[in-house]
């Protein structure tokens, strides 16, 4: 409801849909949308034919719970870069404003929000991580911890986004389905890696179903290789080193 506000005040209405999903996650869910609708109704949006963008409402403590959640998964840097606020289409206005400015843009515009009973349900970790973990955190590190958070966040993406940069330079420019050995040596780890990643996407495992056990007995082939097995992925991709060579294949 901030985003729905602040983007009717700045665009003045110009090609701006707000979208409503009713995901049924609460038996009064419904009723939940339509009374969604009617308040965005109050505040002046009409019906428009055409958007250019999807623009999303996450806040600055989304983007620390995020990663917090990394952390605890140890997650590598792509997943601990968090969500930028760029992202092709998708755009994210508020994500260097808190969740308290949010609301208190909402107060003071008039609007009645609707608090999902799953941000209270600490059966979901996210919920834990915002009640519990980062509270402690705040009181025994200073209460400028999630700003860090999502500070460290960004300086994260900048070196994920220049990794992958490399490692798709040097995929664009190999055999993707029988990759040389001598050259995937040279490469520092943290890009090969990457595109080992990459060829074993583009031989066919579905996207983000690889895990990091997978690509570390990928990754073995080159830097540990003492004559194991082919390595089995997700969407019945075969991978295994001969004659120098690490090779793909899906069949």
């Amino acid at each position: 409801m901030a985003l729905a506000l602040a983007l009717f005040i700045e665009s003045e209405n110009k090609n701006v849909i707000p979208i409503v999903v009713d995901h049924g996650l609460q038996p009064e869910s419904a009723q939940v949308t339509l009374d969604t609708i009617e308040k965005l109704k109050k505040i002046g949006y009409k019906q428009i034919e055409t958007a250019k963008y999807f623009l999303l409402a996450h806040t600055l403590n989304d983007q620390a719970e995020n990663v917090l959640l990394g952390l605890a998964r140890g997650s590598g840097t792509r997943s601990l870069s968090g969500m930028a606020v760029e992202n092709n289409k998708f755009i994210r206005p508020l994500l260097k404003i808190s969740r308290e400015t949010t609301q208190a843009a909402c107060i003071e515009g008039g609007i009645e929000i609707w608090e999902d009973p799953h941000n209270n349900d600490q059966r979901f970790t996210r919920v834990r991580v915002r009640q519990k973990v980062l509270p402690v955190i705040e009181e025994n590190l200073g209460p400028k911890i999630t700003e860090a958070l999502a500070r460290s966040s960004d300086l994260l993406r900048d070196d994920a986004d220049a990794l992958d940069s490399f490692a798709n330079e040097f995929f664009n420019h190999v055999d993707k389905l029988n990759l040389e050995v001598v050259d995937l040596e040279r490469l520092p780890k943290a890009i090969r890696t990457r595109v080992l990643r990459l060829a074993i996407y583009n031989a066919g495992s579905p996207i983000g179903s690889l895990t990091a056990d997978h690509i570390g007995s990928v990754e073995s082939l080159v830097s540990d290789w003492h004559g194991q097995k082919e390595v089995a992925l997700p969407g019945n991709v075969k991978v295994f080193r001969n004659s120098g060579r690490i090779i793909l294949s899906n069949q």
